[in-house]
């Protein structure tokens, strides 16, 4: 199998097994035809993401300043101390208080769009149910008025699988932020933008620059990883009955069952990209300086080097520990708030519906194109065995 073609997207198991097989790190090229180092077992993965000889900060010097500073000043693309900085002021309004707050909603938001299945024999559960639940959630984590969201998710795919409209879908998602974050300082309300305008540390505080591009990251990475992730979650468990009806007796062990679904299908395939600032060896490998590193996720997820059996779906496995929100001080700053999300929307879908099938075959499957992402553009179920919709779980949170 050829990597990064049609037959990668669908299983991208196969040829990442041989990659990793044959060695830590290995020189590929891009679909778009940018050569760079992939990093496939998960010793060396784990370093990669730690070692701060690998810099996050790319120049983007192609793309106009008002785009660029709006880029190049979030965290992801940051190192020490600049990241340090931007990372406890963001922390300082995206608290584990105010996520676990948002259970209320996200439980309301998931009730709502599952009561909606209820006319319907058969839905597409990531058009339905997967993307509009953490899209929902994050523009009003944000504070962006719902009679304004239309464009963001056509903007957000398009930015996340680029190409020649992602730098437009770029601009327009950076202008209206820009816009937006005017209209929050004459006008605060209680959202993360506005907390965040305002947050002051030690005399610190964002910059308008910086705002944009939290904004832009969490809107764009926010959503587009959690869609994925339940997909994936319902996906998986659709071709594993045994593991289906365990959570169906057991409800509780959908937090097992979604980190399991981290481990062995990352909604995230791979990294962003790094740049070695020194030669750094992976192995027999030496990778010299300024080259572009792409850790992936999929890859060292799978390693029979850390997992035992681990292309078997094994929820609760003693061998955990898998790198789908990557490790280090680059760590998904919204993690807790994908596992809720997940976790609600699994519970509740199987709750509802524990027979539900997918109607297509594993080859019919649509799945995401780019490098970054791992997850179904469409999972059609039909919703045999139906409950009612009062019967919502009741098993502790």
């Amino acid at each position: 199998m050829a990597l990064f073609d049609d037959g990668y997207t669908a299983n991208p198991h196969p040829a990442l097994a041989e990659l990793r097989q044959t060695g830590p790190a290995h020189r590929v090229t891009s679909p778009a035809g940018i050569p760079f180092w992939l990093v496939t077992r998960w010793d060396e993965a784990r370093l990669v993401l730690t070692d701060p000889s690998l810099s996050k900060q790319q120049p983007m010097d192609g793309l106009p300043p008002q785009l660029r500073s709006a880029l190049t000043t979030q965290m992801l693309l940051r190192d020490p101390p600049d990241h340090t900085r931007l990372r406890r002021l963001v922390s300082a309004g995206f608290t584990p208080r105010r996520t676990e707050a948002l259970r209320p909603r996200i439980e309301q938001l998931t009730d709502r769009l599952l009561g909606a299945f209820a006319a319907d024999a058969e839905v597409d559960v990531i058009d339905r149910l997967a993307v509009p639940l953490p899209f929902e959630v994050i523009c009003e984590l944000l504070g962006i008025p719902a009679a304004e969201r239309g464009p963001f998710r056509a903007w957000s795919d398009t930015i996340i699988v680029g190409g020649a409209d992602m730098s437009a879908a770029l601009a327009q998602t950076v202008a209206y932020f820009r816009d937006l974050l005017t209209r929050k300082r004459v006008r605060p309300a209680d959202d993360l933008l506005s907390t965040l305008a305002v947050i002051v540390d030690d005399g610190d505080r964002l910059s308008d620059d910086e705002l944009v591009g939290m904004a832009l990251l969490l809107v764009v990475a926010g959503h587009e990883t959690t869609a994925n992730l339940i997909g994936n979650t319902v996906h998986l468990l659709s071709r594993h009955p045994s593991q289906r009806s365990r959570l169906r007796d057991d409800p509780g062990l959908v937090t097992a069952v979604v980190e399991e679904v981290l481990r062995m299908a990352s909604p995230s395939a791979t990294s962003t990209y790094r740049v070695t600032t020194r030669p750094i060896t992976l192995g027999d490998t030496t990778i010299p300086a300024g080259e572009q590193v792409l850790v992936s996720l999929l890859a060292a997820n799978r390693d029979p080097g850390r997992f035992t059996d681990p292309n078997t779906f094994d929820p609760g496995r003693p061998d955990g520990g898998h790198l789908a929100f990557g490790h280090g001080i680059h760590f998904c700053l919204g993690a807790p708030l994908a596992r809720m999300e997940a976790q609600i929307a699994v519970r509740r879908l199987f709750a509802r519906h524990p027979d539900l099938e997918v109607t297509v075959a594993p080859s019919e499957l649509r799945w995401r194109t780019g490098l970054l992402m791992h997850g179904l553009r469409s999972l059609p179920i039909r919703l045999e065995g139906q409950r009612s919709s009062s019967c919502t779980p009741s098993s502790p949170r």
